[in-house]
């Protein structure tokens, strides 16, 4: 199994915010999720293979938002959190990024269907990133912990997430993380360069340009015009960009 690209992650304070765009904009059909210790997730699914997701803090015995999802909305506000890679060894994986100079944090390996680790953010190019190896469940489906959240009636034919884009000012360490740690597959024109992994339809396309790293948006392709917000979504603090 090659490495893939699963799915892009959004922080935000309520998942129930989310369908009003991603599904009665993008028409994205519900997936799977629930609660997960300190946050709790949902997953919308897209043609070929695309798939955003949406964390929302946990609340403690308080009744007041608690955990690492609930610090990064304080510190940086709703927007894109992290991207998740299935790898066919979680052990792998992490042996090759140490040896390429990143620190793994996170590792967690004692859910036979779902183990974890991460890149430290301090060295990932401005984003979270997840790698994790995933076995089949008994049942053979996938993990559904809650009842999906309410839905718009009547949502447009889907979108196509193309992937994400970022910006970089450091060509040589963003080789180093989508194409050596990740397996990602560049192709360099004109300033940028543009991750594809085997078997996915989304990718990763990084802009060369200025001296800071960050998550910049989630790009769509879609056979109708979009009714996208100018800049980051008023809700999911994330810019949606529609393709040509």
């Amino acid at each position: 199994m090659p490495v893939l690209f699963d799915h892009i992650a959004i922080a935000a304070p309520r998942i129930n915010s989310a369908p009003d765009f991603l599904v009665g904009v993008l028409g994205g059909a519900s997936g799977f999720g629930g609660p997960a210790g300190e946050y709790a997730f949902w997953h919308w699914d897209y043609p070929a293979g695309g798939r955003i997701e949406v964390i929302e803090p946990s609340k403690g015995d308080d009744g007041k938002p608690q955990g690492f999802v609930h610090r990064h909305l304080e510190s940086r506000g709703p927007g894109i959190h992290h991207v998740t890679f299935k790898v066919p060894s979680l052990a792998e994986v992490c042996d090759r990024a140490r040896s390429l100079g990143y620190e793994i944090v996170g590792f967690d390996d004692r859910n036979a269907h779902w183990q974890e680790a991460f890149l430290h953010p301090k060295q990932a190019l401005g984003i979270v990133v997840q790698m994790v190896e995933s076995q089949p469940r008994e049942d053979g489906g996938e993990y559904r912990g809650a009842n999906p959240p309410p839905e718009p009636d009547s949502p447009p034919a889907p979108v196509t997430v193309v992937g994400l884009r970022m910006r970089s000012g450091d060509r040589e360490r963003t080789l180093r993380q989508w194409a050596e740690v990740l397996q990602g597959q560049p192709e360099e024109d004109a300033g940028e360069i543009v991750f594809h992994w085997p078997g996915c339809s989304m990718r990763v396309a990084v802009t060369l340009e200025g001296h800071s790293n960050l998550a910049e948006a989630i790009e769509l392709r879609a056979d109708r015009p979009l009714a996208l917000p100018e800049g980051p979504h008023p809700v999911l603090g994330t810019e949606f960009r529609q393709l040509d």
